[in-house]
C-alpha cells in the first residue's frame, strides 16, 4: 500500500522554527517530485514548496521564499520542510504530495499524505 506520512507538526511562537517530514512507503518515489501544500483555516489548499527527483530543482511559493527550505533524502525516501521565521499566517494543515514533475499545480500530484497541523501563535 502506497503511503505518504507526515510528521513533526505542532505549535510554535511567531518568529520560531519548525521542521516537518514526510516518509514514503509502499513504493519508491526516488524519481518523483516531492512537495508540500497547505490549507490555512477557512481557505483552499495552496502550494508551498517542491523538490524534483534529482534533488536539484526546488521551487517555493513567494510567501515562504527565503524562510522555508525543502530537501529530500533518497536513501530513506523522505522529504523535509524546514520552516523559519514563522508567522501566524503560516498556520495550516501541511500536506505532503508526490508527482511526476516539480510543479505548483496540485492536480498533477497523484499521491497525498493525510496532513500535519502547524500552528503559529503566542
Amino acid at each position: 500500500q502506497v503511503q505518504l506520512v507526515e510528521s513533526g507538526g505542532g505549535l510554535v511562537q511567531p518568529g520560531g522554527s519548525l521542521s516537518i517530514s514526510c516518509a514514503a512507503s509502499g513504493r519508491s518515489f526516488r524519481h518523483y517530485a516531492l512537495g508540500y501544500f497547505r490549507r490555512p483555516p477557512g481557505k483552499e489548499r495552496e502550494f508551498v514548496a517542491v523538490v524534483g527527483g534529482d534533488n536539484r530543482q526546488a521551487y517555493y511559493a513567494d510567501s515562504v521564499k527565503g524562510r522555508f527550505t525543502i530537501s529530500r533524502d533518497h536513501t530513506k525516501d523522505t522529504v523535509h520542510l524546514e520552516m523559519n521565521s514563522l508567522k501566524p499566517e503560516d498556520t495550516a494543515v501541511y500536506y505532503c504530495a508526490a508527482g511526476p514533475i516539480p510543479v505548483r499545480q496540485e492536480s498533477l500530484y497523484g499521491f497525498w499524505g493525510r496532513g500535519t497541523q502547524v500552528t503559529v501563535s503566542l
